[in-house]
């Protein structure tokens, strides 16, 4: 297994409480993508290629991800380096909920907007937030629901 992911993946289960509810592993092709981002420039997943991907799916209105965030960031800056980066795709039918969220708790990872819930559909999104890691070759190889503060 990529070593960056395993890293990755065990700080997860440090910071998002996965020894509670451990991050399920998978091993199966990412569903490719293309969203509207932040900065208003279309985003595809397929353009990450060769990069750690944390596939982050988050509502305004989901207390844990207030909490996630912050965390996120954290570990986008560490990695970010090594070839990891972090996609957040908010699920709000309203981008301004979303913009709202973001004033008090930004992220200067990119940010995807998923109003009609498509992509949330296509990685079957149970819980906000989830989380999937995706591997350099486009393989999903762990997923984790909710958040449970450490």
């Amino acid at each position: 297994m990529n070593s960056l992911i395993f890293r990755i993946v065990l700080l997860l289960s440090l910071v998002l409480g996965a020894a509670v509810v451990p991050a399920k592993e998978i091993s199966e092709p990412a569903a490719d993508f293309t969203l509207k981002s932040r900065q208003g420039e279309n985003l595809r997943l397929e353009n990450f290629r060769g990069q750690v991907v944390m596939l982050n799916f988050w509502a305004s209105w989901c207390g844990p991800c207030r909490q996630e965030m912050p965390l996120m960031d954290d570990l986008y800056e560490q990695y970010k380096d090594l070839g990891f980066t972090v996609l957040a795709v908010n699920v709000d039918a309203n981008r301004e909920e979303a913009h709202r969220f973001l004033n008090r708790v930004p992220g200067s990872f990119p940010i995807l907007y998923d109003p009609e819930s498509r992509v949330s559909e296509l990685y079957r999104v149970q819980a906000m937030p989830t989380t999937i890691m995706i591997d350099r070759n486009g393989t999903a190889r762990f997923i984790h629901y909710g958040y449970n503060p450490g």
